[in-house]
């Protein structure tokens, strides 16, 4: 992902993408010039082997420069790729919702456009934006297969839903305007639905497309966005064993930065709750109530590794700080709309004991050694304990705010607003 800015600090890594077909011709001794890696002292390359993840390598950085050898030595290390038969490739709707972020946007959309996918459209839905940037974006790109709706009640549940109204095929794919997506990225969400009749959603791999600053690193540290190395199919008649909080630790096996539906299960299932996420007082959990009612309803989930979004993530303190208050809302919002849905209710009873655990490790930052978190990023002692008490002291405004936002949406309906459903 392009950036002006300079790495702030020495720890910082530069971020990039191998394919082992242009490592192949380098001679042994000889090295490779990296975009913009003067100032950086390590590199991280994702690994693809043809459309295949093999995996991330991490090498030493010499003036702006990595040696072959080293990096070779590095791949070799990595579990061999197994090649796959190519998916059918039905047409996909690409919907990015977004508002007043044109220069994001426009990397979004143009790194689409760049994919190697046959038969696309990019739906750019203008989500309550204040100023004409968005529609005139979208309405002046030279490509038609780009094409613009205005959604004017804030709120990615709004904007998601709206773009699933506006789009034409029957698998649509959710990106957030801060991503750019790998060229096979929509191969690989075809891939994904390919595996299983069952399959209704697809999550792809989310990895660091910036570790620039502290509070990148230590966000990539934490996220498992990109921990999937193998495609697994996930289903309430099947839980895995090693996730004991199933289907509630969506963490595991979900994110809204890169998820494709069917319209069928989408509809099915009522599309995003228009009371989570951002832009409503609850300021999220609408990624995580929806993965839970695609399995709740029978559906199948497929993480699909070679289905790749690069994702930007907070670069300081002060945004870092309101994401994890963000995310505290969304998920005491989320609590509080399993309590009220006896259905959800009945799946999450016995997780409690085992969700009460996970909540303590939260409360410390995601970390068991957080004050050796802080120390390993250069933060204040006690911060990392601090996001996580935030978070929590976050999730329990959540039920009030979840009222809330049932408020504005009873208004919103009593008001004639179109498209306001679940």
């Amino acid at each position: 992902m392009r950036s002006s800015d300079n790495p702030e600090w020495a720890g910082a890594v530069w971020v990039g993408e191998l394919d082992l077909s242009d490592l192949a011709s380098a001679p042994s001794d000889s090295r490779l010039e990296l975009a913009g890696g003067s100032d950086y002292h390590r590199a991280r390359f994702l690994v693809r082997e043809d459309q295949a993840l093999r995996g991330f390598v991490t090498v030493g950085i010499e003036e702006g420069q990595v040696r072959v050898d080293e990096l070779r030595r590095a791949v070799d290390e990595l579990p061999v790729a197994v090649p796959e038969p190519e998916p059918p490739r039905p047409p996909i709707s690409v919907v990015i919702c977004t508002r007043d972020r044109g220069r994001l946007l426009r990397d979004a959309v143009d790194s689409v456009l760049a994919s190697d996918y046959p038969d696309l459209e990019v739906v750019v839905v203008d989500n309550a934006g204040s100023t004409s940037e968005t529609r005139d974006l979208a309405l002046r790109h030279p490509d038609p297969r780009v094409r613009y709706a205005h959604e004017p009640l804030a709120g990615n549940s709004h904007g998601r839903n709206r773009g699933l109204r506006v789009a034409v095929n029957e698998y649509i794919a959710f990106i957030d305007d801060d991503v750019v997506v790998d060229r096979h990225w929509l191969t690989g969400i075809a891939r994904g639905f390919a595996r299983d009749p069952h399959v209704g959603l697809v999550r792809g791999l989310v990895p660091s497309g910036e570790i620039r600053t502290r509070t990148q690193a230590w966000f990539d540290q934490r996220v498992t966005w990109a921990d999937a190395r193998e495609p697994r199919v996930y289903s309430l008649s099947s839980p895995p064993p090693e996730l004991p909080l199933f289907p509630f630790q969506v963490g595991a096996y979900g994110t809204g930065a890169n998820t494709a539906l069917t319209r069928t299960a989408f509809e099915s299932v009522g599309g995003f709750d228009v009371t989570l996420g951002g832009g409503q007082p609850t300021k999220g959990g609408e990624d995580i109530d929806l993965y839970l009612r695609m399995l709740a309803a029978g559906y199948s989930i497929s993480v699909e590794p070679s289905a790749i979004t690069w994702h930007r993530h907070r670069s300081d303190l002060p945004a870092l700080k309101a994401q994890a208050r963000g995310y505290g809302t969304g998920m005491g919002a989320w609590f509080t709309k399993i309590l009220f849905t006896p259905s959800l209710l009945r799946l999450a009873l016995p997780k409690v004991p085992g969700a009460v655990a996970r909540m303590r490790v939260i409360a410390r930052g995601g970390s068991s050694d957080p004050e050796g978190t802080d120390a390993e990023f250069g933060f204040p002692r006690g911060y990392t304990a601090s996001l996580g008490s935030l978070e929590m002291r976050s999730a329990l405004t959540g039920p009030l705010r979840y009222a809330q936002a049932c408020l504005g949406r009873w208004r919103h309906r009593r008001e004639g607003w179109a498209g306001v459903s679940r």
